[in-house]
């Protein structure tokens, strides 16, 4: 609200986003990300990241699929996870009358930058109860070392 009422000068680029971000907001709906690390809502399989001091941890939320239909490939430092979500059986009968959808259905892929310090030679993935975990270890030479004082 101040920034309307403060004037500066933009560019039409700059005025343009500003009305994007002003619309979204007020129709409640969710724009391009904002933030560097920030993907779109609705983005799938969500992810949560973290490191500890052997491993890179990384827990795909992906419910309802087979494992068979999951790839997970690490190539140049980036964690590529992909697959396909089929249809439930009915989805193509004619005769059901479908009152909502709401799960997504099709090919999927979401990739992650992974930091200059794993070794892609340790990478282990699990999928179970609807949760792909995959664990990509450090490398030896990056691990903190501890020096004796003599």
């Amino acid at each position: 609200m101040i920034d309307s009422l403060i004037y500066r000068p933009q560019g039409l680029i700059d005025q343009l986003t500003n009305l994007h971000r002003a619309l979204s907001r007020s129709l409640e709906v969710n724009g391009p990300p904002d933030a560097i690390r920030s993907v779109a809502v609705g983005s799938f399989p969500p992810l949560n990241v973290a490191r500890t001091p052997n491993s890179v941890e990384v827990y795909a939320f992906a419910p309802g699929l087979d494992a068979s239909s999951i790839d997970v490939t690490v190539e140049r430092g980036v964690l590529k996870i992909s697959g396909e979500r089929k249809a439930f059986a009915h989805e193509g009968d004619r005769a059901v009358q479908k009152y909502a959808s709401e799960r997504p259905i099709g090919r999927f892929s979401r990739a992650l930058e992974l930091p200059d310090d794993v070794d892609n030679a340790k990478v282990e993935a699990r999928y179970r109860d609807g949760v792909l975990s995959v664990s990509i270890g450090i490398q030896e030479a990056s691990k903190p070392q501890r020096i004796a004082v003599q």
